[in-house]
């Protein structure tokens, strides 16, 4: 029988954490310091295959939804618990914060990478989500594809939000290749718990 240490003793990577949000904050850089990663842009693009990427390295399982959230598992001794899911998102305002939004993702993934290095075995799996479109400023409403999520909007209104240019959200996220696939629906999945 492992013995697992205990939660109590576990504490996070503070200067991992620090340099996460530090990398990340170089995409979008503004002259003042901040970011400008709006929804759907080549920008959030980038943001978004960073976040990826570092998942992939925890052996995080990936799944985007018809509406670009992402979600990051980490798999736990009893898969038919629901997850416990911590995140937020990493479009910005125009003169955004380098970490509004980005530090409740990259928290999430810091509390991943902590528990896989201690090689802690959750009962419930974790989740990080990362939200299509949270701020608002490129398409009206702010939290459009979490709503679309939690079924306050359906899908087609989600996909026809537009920008100033007429671009709509539906063919952004094909643009930059966040549409997810065909059996990644909306479904809303359940949570037991939620952190942000």
């Amino acid at each position: 029988m492992t013995v697992q240490p205990s939660v109590r003793n576990l504490s996070i990577n503070g200067d991992r954490l620090w340099g996460s949000l530090m990398e990340m904050a170089k995409i979008g850089k503004t002259a003042k310091d901040g970011v400008c990663r709006l929804a759907l842009t080549d920008l959030d693009r980038e943001s978004r295959d960073l976040f990826i990427k570092w998942c992939k390295a925890e052996g995080c399982t990936i799944r985007i939804d018809k509406m670009g959230n992402i979600f990051a598992r980490r798999e736990g001794r009893n898969p038919e618990l629901p997850p416990v899911v911590m995140g937020s998102h990493l479009d910005s305002q125009p003169t955004g914060g380098k970490y509004d939004g980005v530090y409740g993702v990259l928290s999430g993934l810091e509390v991943i990478r902590t528990l896989n290095e201690a090689k802690y075995e959750t009962e419930a799996p974790l989740e990080v989500v990362c939200w299509t479109n949270e701020e608002g400023s490129r398409f009206a409403p702010a939290m459009v594809a979490s709503g679309v999520f939690a079924k306050v909007f359906d899908l087609d209104y989600g996909h026809s939000r537009a920008d100033v240019d007429g671009k709509t959200m539906g063919e952004e996220l094909k643009r930059i290749g966040y549409l997810g696939d065909d059996e990644a629906t909306i479904d809303a999945h359940p949570m037991g718990a939620y952190f942000e």
